[in-house]
């Protein structure tokens, strides 16, 4: 063993981060996350002593919705990934598939994949719960729908800037969900944040969901003001967000990139 090649392999995984944005992530993003997410819930709970009501079903439902945006996300973007593994996206572009049918294949992928994937979580947190999450009623569903757009949103941003930057950008298929993970009050209220953190809470549509759900868990009755503010922040976000795409696929088209992505 020869210390000065062991050296010179670790300057070179080292330079990699440099300038590497996702790379600088994983090694200071998310210990963070889990500090600040774990740290709210701590708060949440200290205030009621351990006399909060209806929070396993609270915890529950948060996991289950949870799961639901980051599968819709994840749908769009590992699917990309897949074909741009397989050096495939080049042979798509040049037929007459348009991207926006690319997308809306996508899409229809993710909901297969979110169908399966919901019903094993849903079943077994009946099974081994015995917690039902169709007890949320009818608010269910505008809940659940407005997770799956936001969900697309951000899987179609991410495979633009995959697609941009390329194989540099891959880690954000599996990452982009859990960046709003702290202002998205998935398993404490909004209130719980720091002022700030509630006006950014107030622009993610997944803080109005997961609010909603806690509103109906509680029997406050039907989120009638979550749901219209989660559906206009939806649905500006995803039309911003085919945009996005389109910018970055004619750019990278122009310049020749499509088939270089990938490598």
């Amino acid at each position: 063993m020869k210390p000065h090649r062991i050296l010179a392999l670790v300057i070179r995984h080292l330079y990699l981060y440099k300038r590497s944005i996702p790379r600088l992530m994983e090694v200071f993003y998310w210990p963070f996350l889990d500090l600040v997410v774990w740290g709210f819930i701590t708060i949440y709970l200290t205030k009621f002593k351990g006399t909060l009501p209806s929070f396993i079903a609270f915890l529950l439902g948060a996991v289950i919705l949870w799961d639901i945006l980051f599968r819709s996300q994840q749908g769009l973007s590992v699917s990309f990934l897949e074909d741009m593994w397989a050096r495939n996206l080049l042979n798509i572009f040049v037929s007459p598939i348009s991207p926006v049918e690319y997308i809306f294949a996508l899409m229809l992928v993710s909901i297969v994949k979110l169908l399966l994937a919901s019903a094993v979580m849903i079943l077994f947190a009946w099974l081994f719960y015995s917690f039902n999450i169709f007890l949320i009623g009818i608010a269910l569903i505008p809940l659940i729908i407005n997770l799956v757009i936001m969900g697309w949103a951000m899987g179609i941003v991410t495979m633009a800037l995959i697609l941009r930057l390329g194989q540099e950008a891959e880690v954000l298929a599996w990452a982009v969900a859990f960046l709003f993970q702290p202002v998205s009050a998935v398993f404490y209220p909004v209130s719980v944040l720091p002022p700030f953190l509630q006006t950014v809470a107030g622009f993610i549509p997944a803080s109005h969901i997961f609010e909603g759900m806690r509103a109906v868990i509680s029997g406050s009755g039907f989120p009638i003001s979550e749901l219209v503010w989660a559906t206009s922040l939806n649905l500006t976000y995803l039309t911003g967000a085919l945009i996005f795409f389109y910018w970055n696929f004619g750019v990278v088209r122009k310049k020749g990139l499509l088939a270089k992505v990938g490598e």
